[in-house]
C-alpha cells in the first residue's frame, strides 16, 4: 500500500499471486496424482493399519496395484465417466484404494459417512445417485448390510447385480469391503474384485488418461441452513491442486508420520490427511475409529511425528494412564499449544498455522502463510489468499464490497471453487460476479489478511463438524410434548461449540432431557445430538415480525443459564 494511502479509501478486495506461479503443483487428476506419487516413492510405505496383534502396510507400489484392481472391478461393473460410485468407509486400506479407483475408472467418489442413522444414509444415497456403493459392513455396533435392507427389502433379496430399486433407482452395484461374504444384493470383496479380471489393465490407462481435470472427481457432503446435508461436486483439478498444496502451506518434509483421527469422508481431513503425507512420501497411520488408548499407543509404536485430532480428542489421549510417560519424542509437526506439544518428550519448534481459513465449497484452505509461518506472522489473521484466489468482504443485505477493513461476508473466487451444489443452479449459488459466499464473516487487516469472525448463519461448528441447528429442531418438534425449539452453538473450549436445544413444552408438559437425547438420537448421528438440553417458558423466546425465534437472543439466554449453572 502506498504511503499516505487511507485503507478505508479502498475497497475491500484482495487476490493472491497468479495460480502459474506456485511452485510443486503435479499431475491434476487424482488417478494422474497417485501415479505420479507412486512413481516418486514407490517402495516407501505409504499406509499402515492395526489389525488384531499386528500391523497391515502397504507401499506406495501396493496402493496403486490394489487401486488399478478396484478400477477393473468398476469397469466391469459398468462405470463410465462421471458415474457415482459411493464409498462408506471409515479410515483403512480400503477407503483410499476405493476413492482413487474410482478415479482411474473415470467415476466420481461420492463419500459418506458412517456416523450415518438410516434416515441421514437413505437421504445420502438418494441424493448422490450411486450407481456402485462400496461400503464397510460393521462400524462399531452399526451393520450397514443390514441398514441397507431395512431402508430397501430387495437388497435383502436378490443377487448380486440383480438390484433394480425404485427408492435408489440409479443404484446396481453394492459391495462390502471388510468380508468377502455375500449379503443379498450385496456382494462379498473378493467376488467384487474378480469381477475386474475380465478388464484389460490397458483399459484402466485408457479411462484414466480420458479423465480431464475439469471433470467431476468427488462429492462431499456438509451441512447447509437448509437442515439438510448439501451434496459439494469438486473437480479433479480443485482437489489435486489442495492435495499438493498442503504440505507446502504446512512447511512440511518428506519425513511425515501422520495418525488422523478423524475420517477421510469430510474434506478438511482427506486434504490433511492424505494430501499433506501422500504428496511427500510420508506415511499415514490409519484408525479406523478413534480411541483414545489406541491412538496413544500407535503414536508411540508407529513414531508418529505428525498427529491430527480435535481439543476435545486430545484432552481423552491426555487423560490415558501412562500418558505422561509416553515416549512421544518423535513428534515434530505437532501444535506446541496441543497437550501432545505440551508433553515432556516432545522437543519441536515447527508452527501450527492454526487459523487458515477454507470451506468444504473450496475444497477447504483458501487462505493461508506458506511454509508453516510463525504466530507472529498470522497474528489475529488466517493469512492471505492462496495463488489463484481471491477474497472480497461484501455488505451481507446488498453484495456491495464494503470499504478496506470494514467487516462483512467473506466471498471467495478461486480454482478450488466446487463446480457446484447437486440439484442446485449455479447461478442460485455464485453471486453476480462469480463469488461464493461462505455465511462467514470477516474484514481484511492492513497487511491484506483475512480476519474470520465467526459464522453469520446459525451453522454450528462442534469438534470439527458442521451441525444444522434446523436439522435437529425438525426433529425435535415432532417429539410429543414440544411447543418450540431453537438449537444453538455456545462457545466451548473443547469443542468449539456445543450444541445445546432450547425448547418451551407444551403448557402442562414436563419433559426430559435425556428423553430428548434419546429422541433425536434415534434419528441422527451421534455428534449432532444436543450436549445439553435446556427448558424455557414461550415468555422468554424472543420472535421477529414473521414469527421467527431469534436464534441470537436465545443462545444469550441459553449461556446466562448455562453459567448460573456451573
Amino acid at each position: 500500500m502506498a504511503a499516505g494511502t487511507d485503507r478505508y479509501d479502498r475497497l475491500s478486495i484482495v487476490s493472491g499471486s497468479p495460480l502459474s506461479e506456485e511452485s510443486g503443483i503435479g499431475a491434476l487428476t487424482l488417478g494422474g496424482y497417485l501415479r505420479e506419487v507412486t512413481e516418486r516413492f514407490g517402495p516407501r510405505e505409504a499406509l499402515a493399519v492395526r489389525a488384531g496383534d499386528r500391523m497391515i502396510r502397504w507401499s506406495y507400489d501396493a496402493l496403486w496395484e490394489q487401486t488399478r484392481a478396484v478400477a477393473q472391478a468398476l469397469l466391469a461393473c459398468g462405470v463410465g465417466k462421471g458415474t457415482r460410485v459411493g464409498v462408506l468407509a471409515t479410515n483403512r486400506l480400503e477407503f483410499l484404494s476405493c476413492v482413487f479407483g474410482t478415479a482411474l475408472a473415470g467415476g466420481v467418489a461420492a463419500t459418506l459417512s458412517t456416523f450415518s442413522t438410516p434416515a441421514e444414509l437413505q437421504f445420502l444415497l438418494s441424493q448422490s445417485a450411486c450407481s456402485v456403493l462400496l461400503l464397510e459392513r460393521h462400524v462399531l455396533n452399526k451393520d450397514f448390510a443390514a441398514m441397507l435392507a431395512g431402508i430397501e427389502p430387495q437388497i435383502s433379496t436378490v443377487q448380486p447385480g440383480r438390484l433394480a430399486s425404485l427408492k435408489f433407482p440409479f443404484l446396481r452395484h453394492l459391495a462390502v469391503i471388510d468380508g468377502d461374504e455375500a449379503y443379498g444384493a450385496i456382494e462379498g470383496w473378493a467376488p467384487f474384485l474378480s469381477r475386474g479380471a475380465k478388464v484389460a489393465p490397458a483399459l484402466v490407462d485408457a479411462t484414466a488418461s480420458a479423465v480431464a481435470p475439469s471433470d467431476p472427481g468427488v462429492l462431499f457432503f456438509s451441512s447447509g441452513s437448509t437442515g439438510k446435508p448439501k451434496g459439494i461436486l469438486s473437480a479433479h483439478r480443485a482437489v489435486c491442486i489442495q492435495l499438493w498444496r498442503y504440505p507446502q502451506v504446512f512447511g512440511f518434509g518428506d519425513d511425515i508420520r501422520c495418525l488422523p483421527a478423524n475420517g477421510f469422508a469430510w474434506s478438511g481431513n482427506f486434504v490433511q490427511g492424505i494430501g499433506g503425507t501422500l504428496s511427500v512420501g510420508g506415511t499415514i497411520v490409519l484408525q479406523r475409529i478413534f480411541d483414545p488408548r489406541d491412538s496413544l499407543d500407535l503414536m508411540v509404536r508407529e513414531r508418529v511425528n505428525y498427529p491430527i485430532a480435535w481439543p476435545h480428542q486430545w484432552a481423552q489421549i491426555e487423560a490415558v494412564p501412562g500418558f505422561a510417560e509416553a515416549d512421544l519424542s518423535a513428534m515434530r509437526y505437532v501444535g506446541m499449544q496441543t497437550p501432545i506439544g505440551k508433553h515432556p518428550t516432545v522437543k519441536s519448534n515447527w508452527h501450527e498455522p492454526v487459523r487458515i481459513y477454507g470451506n468444504t465449497e473450496t475444497f477447504t484452505i483458501s487462505t493461508a502463510l506458506f511454509g508453516g509461518a510463525s504466530p507472529e506472522a498470522y497474528g489475529e489473521s488466517s493469512g492471505r489468499p492462496l495463488p489463484g484466489n481471491t477474497i472480497r468482504i461484501v455488505d451481507t443485505d446488498t453484495g456491495a464490497t464494503v470499504p478496506w477493513g470494514e467487516q462483512g461476508e467473506i466471498a471467495v473466487k478461486g480454482p478450488t471453487l466446487m463446480m457446484g451444489y447437486i440439484g442446485i443452479p449455479i447461478d442460485e449459488t455464485l453471486d453476480d460476479r462469480g463469488f461464493f459466499r461462505t455465511g462467514d464473516g470477516g474484514y481484511l487487516d492492513e497487511q491484506g489478511r483475512l480476519v474470520w469472525q465467526g459464522r453469520l448463519n446459525d451453522i454450528i461448528k462442534t469438534g470439527g463438524a458442521n451441525v444444522s441447528p434446523v436439522e435437529i429442531d425438525n426433529i425435535i418438534k415432532t417429539m410429543p410434548g414440544v411447543k418450540a425449539t431453537q438449537t444453538v452453538g455456545v462457545p466451548d473450549e473443547m469443542l468449539g461449540e456445543l450444541v445445546v436445544a432450547c425448547i418451551v413444552p407444551q403448557d402442562g408438559v414436563q419433559l426430559d432431557a435425556a428423553a430428548v437425547c434419546s429422541f433425536v438420537k434415534l434419528q441422527l448421528a451421534s455428534y449432532k445430538v444436543p450436549r445439553r438440553v435446556l427448558f424455557f417458558s414461550e415468555g422468554e423466546f424472543t420472535v421477529t415480525g414473521n414469527a421467527k425465534i431469534k436464534a441470537g437472543d436465545v443462545r444469550k439466554l441459553a449461556m446466562e443459564r448455562l453459567m448460573e449453572n456451573t
